[in-house]
């Protein structure tokens, strides 16, 4: 399902800081994947859930180890939190 307006990604900064504590591989795949979660942030390739205990934070998959929060900011604007292991991410998402 494509959405009706083109939707468009804040980093902020907590979440630039935690990328750079990425190796480039993962730094890759979070590329493709946040490509994927502009075009349609339902793909089932990122697993979106929301995560228990917030009222509107959402968690999606890097890989098998590693995810990234956010959250639906203003109309089409998704705010990156953090990305860093899965425990670790989700401890402060």
């Amino acid at each position: 399902m494509k959405w009706k307006k083109a939707l468009r990604l804040t980093r902020t900064e907590r979440f630039k800081k935690s990328v750079l504590d990425l190796d480039q591989k993962i730094r890759e795949k979070l590329k493709k994947q946040l490509k994927l979660l502009l075009s349609d942030p339902r793909n089932p390739s990122l697993r979106v859930k929301k995560i228990k205990g917030t009222r509107s934070i959402f968690e999606a998959r890097v890989n098998d180890s590693y995810r990234f929060t956010f959250e639906f900011g203003e109309e089409s604007e998704i705010i990156l939190r953090v990305v860093g292991p899965h425990n670790d991410a989700l401890k402060k998402p």
